[in-house]
């Protein structure tokens, strides 16, 4: 069958008609539509789930790996550093089933908070990667990427970026698509029992192996040369192989190498491609990875070779390239003809800038002003988190004062206490995030006995990816009605000793909690529990009478996307507004009720 669709949607079909057994992950743009998309196809006798974090993700699909399954693992870059300390340890073990890890890179960065490339990791862990250059392949080379790591008996990562996870093509998906027969676990704590002897020995195994691998890379079917011999080269890898196809096809004089595993590096293969190469331009997003490895191998052996790429300035260190951008490097590299100019754009409006925010109707915006109205005048520190909610830093909020990785606000907080003990310190984390990272946090600051306020967003999904399940929604991608994981009972059980549920949409209510909670020394925790306006859906709207004295305070205490100026007049968007009420809280005139 032919589908037009998304490049993760390519990746989710191509690793079903791999045979894939069990596919888990944790929800991360870029790559969250993958399982989504299984969950969407037939599916018959694989296990899905959204695991609580990666490091889980991980470890379950070893499991299973071990039985001699095929599983997937999907997670995006900054996801792969909670899963590295069972990954590094299964790159010793290895895999009896085929097991594929998508580590989804984010260049520029898009939605992330880092840059990071996964190719470093590969290099790091010492097992292979591959690096799709389009959706097409991306199908493709999935089903490869089971093959080699059964053949090799290691887990293996798959790398696309933002432009192949999110681009779309037609690709032509298998009709019949069945999982694969396994054997089923068998016993050998000399194998699947890791121990010092183990590992030295396997550590020896896996540095001849790679080298097994980097030749056997050297006649893979992506990698590849075009063109004619010249003194020039062109080498390229994942997307930048696309763009720089587009500018070379009127080229073909030029010789142009694909490198689509990165590592172990195919040397042979380069070798040959190189031969009679003086010059050679490394198109790739974000490290100089390919170019590192040439410089290597031009000394190794001796090669007359000029590499130039991100290391001499040619190509720019961060941020992801583009078809235009690539077309202007080429053209200066090889000395041909510039690319043609598209249509004067000089006359066209500037496009208005709209720096993201909270959606109108946002419950986590009320729970950050109460926060912020019940510490007025106080001294107190806000630690804020990764989801929608970290944009609780704009104005006129301005509730977010450090952010790092998942879970870190709840342990940062406590950094904070123990160097200032005047001041409230405050962790808001989410209920996805608390699930997934929050937990351990939690302990440590009752074990070490800090004094802190934690804040719980509860908006009953994971709204930042695309409203994904968690423990607590009451289900999971199995499509099973199950047990929610009640927040407030298991903070109980971890030892909080004052636990308050709100509703933030109750302004009075919620400030009352916050200062009760602020004279209290120990571990606090406020649930602010209200669902998402894109899960609860509603026909309230509010309206502002002919009270309101445009003081405009709904607007620049809020910052509700709702509320704007007309003419000067304070009004309110009906297509945005959800009817919170909030505004109607704040208003000092009682100018603002339900439409």
């Amino acid at each position: 069958m032919k589908e037009y669709v998304m490049g993760n949607a390519a990746i989710a079909l191509g690793a079903l008609a791999a045979g894939v057994n069990l596919v888990s992950g944790y929800p991360g743009t870029p790559s969250s539509e993958i399982i989504e998309t299984i969950a969407k196809h037939p599916h018959e006798g694989v296990h899905l789930e959204w695991s609580v974090n990666e490091k889980a993700a991980l470890e379950v699909a070893a499991g299973a790996a071990y039985t001699g399954a095929r599983t997937l693992v999907t997670m995006k870059q900054v996801g792969l550093n909670v899963a590295s300390d069972p990954l590094m340890s299964l790159a010793y073990v290895g895999v009896k089933g085929g097991m594929v890890i998508v580590s989804a890179d984010d260049p520029g960065p898009i939605s992330s908070q880092t840059e990071q490339d996964t190719r470093r990791f590969a290099d790091f862990a010492r097992i292979p990667v591959f690096d799709p250059a389009s959706p097409e392949e991306a199908y493709e080379m999935i089903q490869d990427a089971f093959e080699y790591s059964e053949k090799y008996r290691t887990p293996v990562l798959f790398r696309p970026t933002t432009r192949v996870c999110h681009a779309y093509a037609s690709v032509e998906a298998a009709d019949n698509m069945q999982p694969k027969a396994y054997e089923g676990f068998v016993k050998d704590s000399g194998k699947w029992v890791i121990f010092p002897r183990l590992s030295f020995a396997n550590h020896a195994m896996i540095e001849g192996r790679n080298v097994q691998i980097g030749e056997d890379f050297s006649s893979y079917r992506f990698n590849t040369v075009e063109g004619q011999s010249s003194k020039k080269a062109v080498i390229a890898s994942g997307v930048s192989y696309s763009y720089a196809r587009e500018y070379l096809k009127d080229f073909p004089q030029i010789k142009f190498i694909r490198v689509a595993t990165a590592y172990p590096l195919p040397e042979s293969f380069l070798l040959k491609a190189l031969e009679g190469v003086e010059e050679v331009l490394c198109l790739e997003e974000l490290s100089p990875y390919l170019e590192e490895g040439l410089l290597k191998l031009a000394g190794k052996h001796h090669l007359e070779l000029k590499v130039s790429g991100k290391l001499d300035g040619v190509m720019p260190h961060s941020g992801e390239n583009n078809a235009t951008q690539t077309a202007k490097i080429l053209s200066a590299f090889l000395g041909t003809k510039p690319p043609q100019p598209g249509a004067d754009l000089s006359d066209m409006p500037r496009l208005p800038v709209r720096p993201p925010v909270l959606c109108a109707g946002c419950p986590h915006r009320a729970s950050f002003y109460a926060v912020k109205q019940a510490m007025k005048g106080k001294k107190s520190n806000f630690c804020g988190d990764i989801g929608c909610y970290t944009l609780g830093n704009a104005m006129p909020l301005d509730m977010v004062d450090t952010c790092l990785c998942m879970g870190a606000g709840i342990t940062m907080a406590q950094g904070l206490y123990w160097m200032d003990k005047e001041a409230v310190n405050f962790a808001f984390a989410g209920d996805s995030t608390f699930f997934a990272s929050g937990l351990t946090g939690v302990v440590n600051a009752v074990y070490n006995e800090a004094d802190m306020i934690l804040c719980i967003l509860d908006n009953s999904t994971t709204a930042m990816t695309g409203h994904q399940p968690h423990p607590g929604t009451g289900r999971n991608m199995m499509g099973n009605v199950v047990d929610k994981v009640d927040i407030a009972k298991v903070l109980e059980g971890i030892g909080v000793k004052k636990i308050l549920t709100v509703d933030p949409l109750d302004l009075k209510a919620s400030v009352e909690a916050v200062e009760e909670c602020s004279k209290m020394k120990g571990v606090k925790a406020i649930i602010f529990r209200s669902p998402c306006i894109a899960i609860a859906k509603t026909d309230k709207k509010c309206r502002i009478s002919e009270k309101c004295i445009t003081c405009k305070k709904c607007i620049s205490q809020i910052g509700c996307p709702a509320l704007i100026t007309v003419n000067g007049n304070v009004t309110i968007d009906e297509g945005l507004c959800t009817g919170c009420g909030l505004c109607s809280q704040v208003c000092p005139v009682n100018a603002i009720g339900e439409a």
